[in-house]
């Protein structure tokens, strides 16, 4: 019996994935446990694995959506099982229920129920049948499947169909390439990349959080110098920690300490409410290299502790690294902190709120620098920071509260004993 290619649930906000890319080809064999599939939710990417070892038969193809719990291809255990498939209406291997494929028309793809064939041939319902390894053919040789009589079962077009359609065109005219032009409006191409995966969600979701609120940006400095002998003490008892305790674990720290004091930051403007959050889940930014940020959620910050929150920092970054984030590590989020640390050389930033969210917490490298004191200049290390809110639902002197607490947090640690 065949087993089913599934789309997994992903969390409890995903309904929906796109098919970003099939692994495998018709026909091809998979062994258990081997990636058949990558799909991509609004901010990451998951790969699906083959829950069987056999040949593969894919009844949606890729570029498509596709509900969680969708039965997106069947793995046969034997070519003579493919060879049915391939011939026959799609069914659920296990509950013999129609699964939903893709007819593909000439310029639209329709989602339909109960078939697994594709395309052109003799039509049903307006629509035209083909298997997927004759769409494929079809599409590779530029064919026009509409021109085509399908021989197989209920006039499916097969891939003997399309190869004798080929055989049988007068040869075409090699037509010339134009190369690209050289220059666009004075400036020369080098290379055109197209915008798609997580580069494109978040271009999308940047897009619409800016579009879409009031954002204002704040900017200052904090004076590190106890915070500094702070996570110095930290660091010099690691092994009695039992883990080395960052200045980004510390921030997340007492951003969720202070956002138990500033309920008013920890909130969303939805459907033209303001809903304040009873938990206080904090975000913090992870680079990808060239593919941009992600952003994993510690969840609940404000009931862990500082190693508590530098271990679940540290895995959900080695899992961003790793590719093996899914959905609900990045989502439910209420505030976010995105650092720049030692290898960043801007100062103040205007980081882009991270929507549904209200507020993000920018944080500069930490640089020693001449300041002020008692009315005398001497040396501190000072943080810069630039908060963004929604100043719709967020009003400047909240803002600044929220802030205040901060700097106190930061300038004088022991009052977060208090």
């Amino acid at each position: 019996m065949a087993v089913n290619i599934t789309i997994p649930k992903l969390g409890m906000s995903v309904d929906e994935v796109n098919l970003v890319e099939w692994k495998v080809e018709e026909g091809d064999r998979v062994e258990q446990g081997d990636v058949v599939l990558v799909v991509e939710t609004q901010k990451t990417e998951w790969n699906v694995e083959a829950e069987g070892s056999g040949f593969v038969h894919i009844l949606i193809e890729g570029g498509n959506k596709a509900g969680i719990g969708t039965v997106v291809g069947l793995i046969a255990q034997t070519q003579e099982e493919l060879a049915s498939l391939q011939t026959h209406p799609g069914q659920d291997s296990q509950t013999g229920a129609p699964v939903a494929t893709t007819y593909v028309t000439p310029n639209k793809a329709v989602k339909q129920e109960g078939a697994v064939e594709s395309g052109g041939g003799e039509s049903v319902g307006g629509k035209i049948r083909i298997t997927p390894v004759a769409r494929k053919l079809a599409e590779d040789k530029m064919v026009d499947v509409t021109k085509i009589k399908g021989t197989g079962p209920g006039g499916r077009i097969t891939r003997e169909d399309v190869e004798k359609a080929l055989a049988e065109s007068p040869a075409q005219p090699v037509k010339e390439v134009k190369a690209l032009p050289e220059s666009y409006q004075g400036r020369t191409l080098k290379e055109s990349i197209p915008l798609r995966g997580m580069r494109k969600a978040i271009a999308e979701h940047m897009y619409r959080s800016l579009s879409g609120t009031a954002q204002m940006t704040v900017m200052g400095e904090f004076d590190m110098t106890e915070m500094v002998k702070f996570r110095e003490g930290l660091v010099r008892n690691e092994k009695l920690i039992g883990i080395r305790i960052s200045f980004s674990d510390i921030l997340v720290f007492v951003i969720s300490r202070a956002l138990t004091k500033h309920y008013d930051i920890n909130c969303s403007f939805i459907d033209d409410e303001l809903k304040i959050w009873e938990n206080i889940n904090i975000g913090v930014a992870a680079a990808m290299g060239a593919e941009g940020l992600i952003v994993p959620v510690v969840k609940h910050a404000d009931q862990k502790s500082l190693t508590e929150i530098s271990r679940a920092v540290r895995s959900m970054n080695d899992k961003a690294q790793s590719g093996t984030l899914v959905p609900d590590d990045v989502s439910g989020g209420t505030f976010t902190l995105t650092s720049l640390g030692k290898g960043g050389v801007s100062l103040f930033q205007t980081p882009i709120i991270n929507q549904p969210e209200s507020a993000i917490l920018a944080t500069g490298p930490i640089n020693d620098k001449a300041v002020v004191k008692e009315g005398q200049i001497v040396i501190a290390p000072v943080m810069p920071f630039s908060l963004t809110f929604d100043h719709r639902v967020i009003n400047g002197f909240g803002a600044e509260q929220f802030m205040g607490t901060i700097r106190s947090y930061l300038e004088e640690p022991w009052l977060l004993l208090a």
